[in-house]
C-alpha cells in the first residue's frame, strides 16, 4: 500500500487525503492546531459562537463533490443554504445597496442610485458569465508542475478571454458609474487579498458565483465544512495527528523519505503533500542546499496579501438590523487601498464587514454573533494601537446605527500576529501572497516542488488560489495527479 503525507489539514489538506484514502492509499495528516480546517475554525465561548472564515460560501459543489467522489453522500454531512438577498451595503452619506442573486431585485436596487448601472446589469451578468466558465474550463482543474504547463497553445487561447492585462476598476467602469456601486463590486479584490485597483480583471468573476450562481451558508456554521471532510476523511480509515508540528522533511537524493515532528516521531510516505503557506513551509521546513529553484532571496520577494484586522463580539441583544452580510464602506476606497499596501497602514476611515450569522441560523448563538473585519496590512501592530483600533471600529459602527459596547459580554481581537502565529502564514496575510502582479495573478507557485519530486502543495498561495473552493481545488488536483502517476 502506498503511503502519503499531509502537513496541514486545511481544506485543500483534508480533499486530498480524502480522494487519496478513497484509492486505497494510506493516508496521515499532521496538523499544529487542534482543529481540523485552517482558517475555517469555529469560535465558541459564553453561548456565543463564530466563524472565523471563510463567512461568503460559494461554489457548494466543490465540497459536495469531494464527498461524493469519496462515495459517500454529500447530504448527509453538509446542508447549504442559499442567501437570495445576501449583502447589505452602507454609506455614512445614508446610501444603501441590498445585493441580491435575483436579477429583476438588483436591477430595482440599482435604479435607486445608478441607472446607467441598471441598464448595463444584464450585460455585466453575461461578462462576468463568460469569465467564470472559461477559467473553470481552462484554469481551475489542472495542476503546474513547472513552466512548461502554460505554454499549451490552449492555454494561451483562454489566458487571453480572462482580461488578464486589465485592472478590476476598470472593468467595473464599463458597467457601473455610481462611485457607491463601484465599490460594491471592487470589494471582490479583497477576497483574494488584493487591491481592485491593482489586481487583474480576471478576479471579477467572483461576481458571476455571487451575482448569479448564489451566495451560501452552511446550516450550523461554515466550519461544517472542514468537519464534514474530517469526518469523511476518519471514516475512510485515515488518520490525523492533532496538535503536532512538522520541524523538517527527510531528504535524500532528492526525494522525500518522510517527516519529522516536533514530537520525535518520524511518519515517512512515499509522496508528501504541504498544505500551508508555500512560503513559510518551503524556508522551515526544507534546507536551502535541497531547494535552488527556491532560495530564500527568491522567496522573500513575493509581496503579502492583506490580513485582518477581526474582532468576535458576542452582543447579549439580537439586533435584527444587521444582515447576514453587512459592509459599511469607507468614502475614501482609494485611500483605504492605497494606506493598505503603499503605506501599510490601518486604514483611518476603514470600510467594515459584519459577518451576522444568528441573521439566518438563531438556533446557532445566543445574541448577536457579530464578526468584523477590516482590512489590515500584513504587518504586526502593538497592544496599544490594537485597543485604539478597535475603538475606531466601534465608533464608526456607533455612527452607523450599530452600537455594540453597551450590549458586549464577549470579546476576542485577532490581528496578522495571530494570524501568523496559529496558521504559520506569511507575515499574517489571509491569502499568502498578494494578486497585483500578473505572475503573482497567474504564474503562482507550481503544485509540485522543482527540486524534489514527491512533494506537492495545495492551499491559497499555489494554484489555483485564494478562497475555500480554489483552495478545496488545489486538492483535487494534487490527489487526481498522484492517482494517475500510480494508474489507480
Amino acid at each position: 500500500m502506498k503511503t502519503v503525507v499531509i502537513v496541514g489539514a486545511g481544506l485543500g489538506g483534508l480533499a486530498a487525503g480524502i480522494l487519496l484514502q478513497s484509492k486505497g492509499f494510506q493516508v496521515t495528516i499532521i496538523e499544529k492546531n487542534q482543529h481540523a480546517g485552517g482558517k475555517m475554525r469555529e469560535y465558541k465561548e459564553q453561548g456565543y459562537s463564530f466563524d472565523f472564515g471563510p463567512n461568503t460560501i460559494t461554489m457548494p459543489h466543490v465540497f459536495t463533490n469531494v464527498i461524493n467522489e469519496a462515495g459517500f453522500n454529500a447530504q448527509d454531512y453538509l446542508q447549504f443554504i442559499r442567501l437570495e438577498n445576501h449583502t447589505m451595503n452602507e454609506w455614512e452619506d445614508g446610501t444603501r445597496l441590498l445585493q441580491s442573486s435575483n436579477q429583476k431585485k438588483m436591477i430595482e436596487e440599482l435604479k435607486k442610485i445608478d441607472s446607467y448601472g441598471a441598464k448595463q446589469y444584464p450585460s455585466y451578468l453575461k461578462a462576468v458569465e463568460k469569465l467564470y466558465k472559461d477559467a473553470n474550463t481552462q484554469f481551475f482543474y489542472r495542476t503546474f508542475q513547472s513552466f512548461r504547463d502554460y505554454l499549451s497553445p490552449s492555454l494561451s487561447k483562454a489566458f487571453m478571454k480572462v482580461k488578464p492585462f486589465r485592472r478590476m476598476n476598470d472593468f467595473h467602469e464599463k458597467y457601473f458609474k455610481d462611485p457607491h456601486v463601484l465599490m460594491v463590486f471592487n470589494r471582490y479584490a479583497t477576497y483574494i487579498g488584493s487591491s481592485p485597483y491593482k489586481s487583474p480583471a480576471t478576479f471579477s468573476l467572483i461576481g458571476h458565483l455571487e451575482m448569479n450562481d448564489g451566495v451560501f451558508y452552511t446550516k450550523g456554521g461554515n466550519t461544517q465544512i472542514a468537519q464534514s471532510f474530517l469526518k469523511v476523511f476518519k471514516e475512510l480509515g485515515g488518520c490525523i495527528k492533532f496538535n503536532t508540528v512538522v520541524k523538517k522533511m527527510m531528504v535524500k537524493d532528492k526525494r522525500v523519505l518522510g517527516v519529522q515532528t516536533d514530537k520525535g516521531e518520524v511518519i515517512y510516505g512515499d509522496e508528501v503533500i504541504i498544505n500551508g503557506d508555500f512560503i513559510t513551509s518551503t524556508k522551515h521546513l526544507l534546507n536551502e542546499s535541497e531547494r535552488p529553484s527556491y532560495k530564500d532571496s527568491k522567496l522573500d520577494q513575493y509581496d503579502p496579501s492583506i490580513s485582518a484586522f477581526v474582532i468576535l463580539a458576542g452582543v447579549r441583544e439580537f439586533n435584527p438590523n444587521v444582515h447576514h452580510h453587512h459592509v459599511y464602506f469607507t468614502s475614501d476606497y482609494k485611500k483605504e487601498f492605497y494606506q493598505l499596501f503603499e503605506e501599510n497602514t490601518l486604514p483611518d476611515d476603514p470600510t467594515i464587514y459584519i459577518s451576522h450569522s444568528a441573521k439566518t441560523d438563531r438556533e446557532r448563538t445566543k445574541g448577536s454573533n457579530f464578526f468584523i473585519l477590516v482590512n489590515s496590512p500584513a504587518t504586526h501592530i502593538s497592544e496599544e494601537e490594537k485597543l485604539l483600533y478597535k475603538e475606531k471600529v466601534y465608533d464608526k459602527l456607533e455612527r452607523m446605527g450599530v452600537s455594540i459596547r453597551p450590549y458586549l459580554e464577549y470579546e476576542k481581537v485577532i490581528t496578522a500576529s495571530s494570524i501568523q502565529k496559529d496558521y504559520f502564514a506569511y507575515k499574517g496575510s489571509l491569502y499568502g501572497i498578494s494578486s497585483h502582479r500578473m505572475k503573482d495573478s497567474f504564474l503562482r507557485p507550481y503544485n509540485r516542488n522543482q527540486d524534489i519530486d514527491n512533494i506537492y502543495y495545495v492551499g491559497g498561495t499555489t494554484h489555483p488560489g485564494g478562497g475555500s473552493p480554489m483552495v478545496t481545488i488545489s486538492g483535487v488536483n494534487v490527489a487526481k495527479e498522484i492517482i494517475k502517476k500510480y494508474k489507480l
